[in-house]
Parts: C-alpha cells; structure tokens; sequence
C-alpha cells in the first residue's frame, strides 16, 4: 500500500502546499482522500486526471472537498471518450447538495450525481476497492468521519479534521501509519472539538502505539516544527510532518 502526500496545508493552501489530498495506492486501485483547495492540480504531478477510481472526503469544508467543483468540470466536459462513468465517492449526506450549490448558485441542467456515485458516510466498515476501510464520526463542528485503510495486513489512519475523542483511538490503535492533524499550536489555542495540536497528535499516537506519526493540515500560521516538537515530547516512535510529493510505503 502506497500514500502519496498530495496536499497537507490546513485552511488555505500555502505558498508551499494544496490543501487536504492524500493518495491511497493498492493492486492498482487508487483512492483518493480529500480533495481541498488547489489539490486537483497537485494531483495531476502523480497520476493522469481520470485514473481515480474512488474519493472519501472527510467532511464538507472547502479545504477538504471544494477541488471537487473542478473535478466535476473534468470529468462531465470531457474531451476525449466522451463523459467518465460515476466514480463512488463517500461522503457526509448533503454532500451534492453542497458541491452543487459551491459550483453553481442558479440550477443547472447539469448533475454532479452523473459523474459521482454519492454514498453516505456512518461510522461503519466496509470495502472500498482491495482495501477494507473503516469510518468513524469525529469530533468537528460539522459531521465529519476519520478512515482507517486496511492491505494486505497494513494499515493506516487518517484523522480528518478532529478534537480530542475516543472514535478517533478506536481508528488509530495498533495502525502501521497515523496521518494526523495538528492544526493549532499547545498552549496557544484552546478551543475544544475543533481541531487537536501537536501534543495532542504526539499523545493520541502513544495511546495507540502506532508505528508512524505524520502530522498534517498544519495552517500557514503555525508553526510546524514547534509542532512537532511537541508531539515528540510525548511519543517516542518515528514522526515528521508531511510535506507535499511525499511517498510512504505502507
């Protein structure tokens, strides 16, 4: 199992990052998690435009799912082969509703389900492709989910976006890669069920003996090598932030 960083800046894209996209590789299957701002085109360094075959975003912000706008764009006007089949992609409910409505705010005789097979996220486990997948709901001011993939006896989690919450252990236990976020800076913010800092990240991958902690949707603003520093004080396992173009073998 692959993971390629697409995007990892958190809120905005920065001069350096997209925003939330991770690529998920397995037996030549390729899933696709988050789609946020500027990630569509970061995508296309790693695989051409139409070799998707599923999308999980995690919850509906505009950094995690708004490049889905332009994907529907590629994939209902395309020039070559006529318009791509409907591509599963899994999702909070009122997921079209949203898109459609970020994409057009007049109706349009066009539907984004002609291109996107929209299935509900819940918190469950089930099959995506060779991975077996789990979803869980966490903690966001929005309904949002984190994911833990599954191959050939590998495994990795990616939070979402989340505060502190048990569903988020449950996902994260035993993984072999923890991709998590760290979006504010400990003993700065502190605004709970939102987002979770660098310590926080460091002390849930202790808790769940992972093996591999990689912090990501990390703000412009903050300070990511203090970031990591902190999570470092409390798990003592590998651990770096991720970077954009990055490659983990799984």
């Amino acid at each position: 199992m692959k993971l390629t960083v697409v995007g990892c800046s958190g809120s905005f894209p920065s001069a350096d990052s997209a925003c939330s996209s991770y690529l998920v590789e397995a037996d030549g299957f390729r899933l696709l998690l988050d789609m946020g701002n500027g990630a569509l085109g970061e995508l296309q360094r790693h695989i051409g435009l139409y070799d998707l075959d599923a999308i999980f975003l995690s919850h509906l912000h505009a950094d995690h799912c708004i490049d889905m706008c332009g994907y529907f764009v590629a994939r209902y006007y395309r020039h070559e082969g006529g318009r791509c089949d409907a591509i599963p992609v899994y999702a909070p409910e009122g997921a079209e509703q949203r898109l459609t409505t970020a994409y057009a705010d007049t109706p349009s005789p066009t539907s984004m389900s002609e291109v996107f097979d929209f299935r509900t996220l819940k918190s469950e486990a089930f099959e995506i492709g060779p991975f077996s997948v789990r979803t869980e709901k966490v903690c966001h001011p929005v309904e949002a989910y984190g994911i833990r993939v599954e191959h050939g006896g590998r495994s990795l989690t990616y939070s979402g976006d989340t505060g502190v919450c048990e569903s988020l252990h449950k996902l994260a236990e035993g993984t072999d890669l923890f991709l998590c976020e760290a979006s504010f800076t400990h003993g700065k913010e502190d605004i709970p069920s939102l987002h979770l800092n660098g310590r926080e990240a460091g002390a849930e991958a202790a808790r769940s003996a992972v093996g591999r902690l990689v912090l990501t949707h990390i703000p412009p603003w903050t300070d990511g090598e203090q970031n990591l520093a902190d999570a470092r004080a409390v798990y003592r396992g590998p651990s770096e932030l991720a970077r954009p173009g990055a490659v983990y073998e799984v």
